[in-house]
């Protein structure tokens, strides 16, 4: 997929220190739309060389971001929730542009990305200590948090803006500066956010962007002056990212792959359980780590559900994500195409029944591109290899069980413990389903249990490496690194004023 550099798309720069710049690459990744197969843009695959530059821009200006009062340092950000607003259209345009999904679902994404911002802007508030005075006559003891210097994030493809925000308001409003490695597949959405990142006259260097491939990663991983990595992306990358980054003695948060699970009780709402559950496999064409990709039906929901879903799913309809009236749009590339195709092929080999088979899709005016229509999988043995193997793309499983205990015991056996939902109108169901799922977000009548930004993306398993997770409280507690102040002063006359 690399290429000599040409001068008739964009090459694509690094933001260092305040500017842009070109990178000391000598080979580029293309960046292609998904729907066209025409190329955008090239992805410089920057140097190590590149990556220190960034460091120690950001580590130049550390110490005068870090003095800059919390009230003050949020001031940026009202100015670039502001500007992510004007600009929304825009920006949802250059992602969908790069990744395929839908123009309605890049929106979305930009509106959970603006959602991180607001809740940075609390950082005076959220990062506030404790103190107490007189834990022994005379002695005052305080706990405050200070920020930890240079930290770094890599992000994936899926979500080229959102998943950048996770971690980016929080970084800096707690008065780190920052790194971004955006996936070198989708790097223009980045590209344009730090040009309005520039716009609200940050200081030099509290801000940077390396573009790259895996020389970034492991030059982030191993630089001695990069105090913390935030990554998310698939679970061998993630446990890599994770062991590498511990070998230099940093904090680490690793989003990893997923499985996730729904399990469809007879007595659900079966016309909002269609609908939700398939807006939750096949939006962003499954490409996204809370897409549900199997669905265990209890009892006569078995027939219910499985006619009903493969009616919904069969009236999707699928192209351009620019183009009126599309509901899905392409997978990212032709590799991952040809990846999930064979993926269901190895399910329908192993004995699963395709009742709607998303093969060999080819779409009128968009031949070149990498289009499947949406998969429904019937009765996939519980042991099959697509039973615990991340999919990432629209493929549905249909496994079924006959009690809700048999179900819960397929959900553990699985590696993954990214999201787990339950459809049913049941409280009792919906408490025990909530006590006893292994999975660290949790829906009940929900698709998709992406929470809050003010609210921590949890993960269990090998779905997360790590302590504390991306958004919220947990941010603020990863970004930050505790002090404790125990005061004594010599009892002295009081000066009379």
């Amino acid at each position: 997929m690399s290429s000599a550099v040409t001068t008739q798309v964009t090459d694509l720069q690094n933001y260092v220190n305040g500017a842009w710049r070109r990178s000391a690459a000598t080979e580029y990744f293309d960046v292609t739309n998904p729907a066209t197969a025409k190329l955008l843009a090239r992805t410089p695959l920057s140097t190590s060389a590149d990556v220190d530059a960034a460091v120690q821009a950001a580590a130049d200006a550390f110490p005068a971001w870090r003095r800059t009062p919390p009230g003050e340092r949020v001031q940026y950000l009202f100015k670039l929730k502001n500007l992510l607003e004007e600009n929304l259209d825009d920006l949802a345009r250059v992602i969908t542009l790069e990744n395929g999904k839908t123009f309605a679902e890049a929106r979305a994404e930009l509106r959970r990305a603006i959602e991180n911002v607001e809740v940075a802007c609390g950082i005076p508030m959220m990062m506030q200590g404790y103190n107490l005075e007189d834990v022994t006559p005379g002695v005052d003891e305080m706990q405050i948090r200070q920020p930890l210097g240079v930290v770094a994030a890599i992000v994936p493809f899926n979500f080229p803006a959102m998943v950048s925000y996770w971690f980016l308001p929080y970084a800096i409003a707690c008065g780190n500066s920052f790194i971004l490695k955006p996936s070198e597949r989708v790097p223009l959405s980045m590209h344009r956010a730090f040009e309005l990142l520039e716009k609200t006259g940050l200081p030099k260097g509290v801000v940077n962007l390396v573009n790259g491939g895996k020389e970034v990663v492991n030059a982030l991983c191993d630089h001695p002056q990069v105090r913390a990595i935030s990554f998310v992306g698939s679970t061998p990358v993630a446990k890599h990212v994770y062991s590498r980054s511990a070998a230099s003695g940093k904090r680490m948060q690793c989003q990893g792959g997923a499985k996730n699970h729904v399990i469809v009780l007879p007595d659900a709402d079966m016309e909002l359980a269609t609908q939700i559950i398939s807006d939750s496999a096949f939006g962003c064409a499954g490409q996204r780590c809370l897409a549900v990709s199997v669905a265990v039906t209890i009892g006569e929901a078995q027939k219910t559900f499985r006619d009903c879903i493969a009616h919904a799913a069969s009236s999707i309809r699928v192209g351009n994500g620019l183009d009126a009236g599309v509901q899905m749009g392409p997978v990212i590339t032709r590799e991952s195409k040809q990846r999930i195709e064979s993926l269901i092929s190895a399910g329908v080999g192993e004995g699963a029944k395709p009742i709607l088979d998303g093969r060999n899709t080819k779409i009128p005016k968009y031949e070149s591109g990498n289009f499947l229509t949406p998969t429904v999988l019937d009765g996939l043995p519980t042991n099959s290899q697509l039973a615990n193997t991340e999919i990432f793309g629209p493929v549905l499983s249909l496994i079924h069980a006959n009690s809700i205990d048999e179900a819960m015991e397929f959900l553990r056996r699985s590696p993954y413990g990214n999201q787990a939902s339950l459809f049913t109108t049941s409280g009792s169901a919906a408490r025990k389903f909530r006590y006893e799922a292994p999975a660290g977000n949790i829906g009940i009548n929900i698709g998709v249990a992406a929470p809050m930004a003010y609210f921590p993306f949890s993960g269990w398993k090998e779905s997360f490496f790590g302590i504390l997770h991306g958004q919220g409280r947990d941010a603020v507690e990863f970004f930050t690194e505790c002090k404790i102040v125990i005061e004594r002063w010599s009892r002295q006359e009081t000066r009379k004023f």
